[in-house]
């Protein structure tokens, strides 16, 4: 199994899917489904600590790569899913540098951070976990708004930041647009744009959440990491297609985008 760092490292694009049901066994089903990583979602997912423990567990254990997208950028929040064995946290809503800096922090054992060190599960699996979490721990802040487009190179210059992750939803509301994504809207388009040029400046992978439909278009672009989808559309999309075939209608269409 490689992390996200070490699939950057290599030079490769990354495709995800995404949790937001609190079940091992989706976790398990998603690991073994062949994506790169496995995010589970603390933050709008309708999942809390215990089960994240065992569902990062579960991708893990089936050699795909799990990471956390934390409810808010705070320190103990980020250091427990840390802690719980999360390969990388997504890090909600960093607008400025000094938000991104904390953003950093927190992902970072002395002397380049704060985070405080009683990794529960980390240690069992690695036996110098200190230096394991400086080579792989993924720190991947949030790009959601006008703000943070705005003050991109700012957050970029930030030492310790691996990637950052776009949410259109977000991102599409600050730009006064409906919240999903908007290709072919001037500037949602010019977000995008702009997003990928100053990460490839800073030498800092971009990401983003997307469909699987648009994924091939989300690369062509130069994103490097992008979500393709989430166990609850995969699981409505396909009980839609499986019912349409049972009553001779037409396949069901795309299982929609990600929030």
């Amino acid at each position: 199994m490689r992390t996200l760092r070490q699939i950057w490292n290599d030079g490769d694009r990354a495709i995800g899917g995404w949790l937001s049901v609190p079940a091992t066994l989706s976790a398990e089903v998603f690991g073994r489904a062949g994506f790169d990583y496995v995010c589970v979602d603390t933050q709008h997912g309708n999942v809390e600590y215990q089960i994240t423990v065992e569902m990062i567990r579960a991708i893990e254990a089936v050699g795909t790569s799990p990471i956390v997208r934390v409810p808010w950028n705070e320190p103990g929040i980020i250091g427990k899913m840390l802690d719980a064995g999360a390969h990388g946290v997504i890090i909600p809503m960093v607008n400025s540098p000094e938000e991104a800096a904390a953003a950093v922090a927190a992902c970072r054992y002395a002397p380049d951070g704060s985070r405080s060190y009683g990794p529960t599960v980390g240690r069992i699996r690695h036996d110098d976990y200190v230096a394991w979490a400086a080579a792989n721990v993924a720190c991947i802040p949030m790009i959601e708004t006008k703000q943070a487009v705005d003050a991109l190179p700012e957050i970029l210059a930030v030492p310790g930041i691996d990637a950052v992750y776009v949410g259109p939803a977000d991102l599409s509301l600050t730009l006064g647009l409906p919240p999903t994504s908007n290709d072919g809207e001037p500037a949602f388009d010019e977000a995008y744009a702009r997003i990928v040029e100053e990460c490839d400046k800073a030498g800092v992978v971009p990401g983003c959440h997307a469909s699987g439909a648009l994924v091939p278009k989300r690369f062509e672009q130069g994103f490097r990491m992008v979500t393709a989808t989430a166990d609850q559309l995969a699981l409505a999309a396909g009980a839609r297609a499986e019912l349409a075939k049972a009553r001779g209608e037409a396949a069901a269409g795309e299982a929609g985008s990600l929030y």
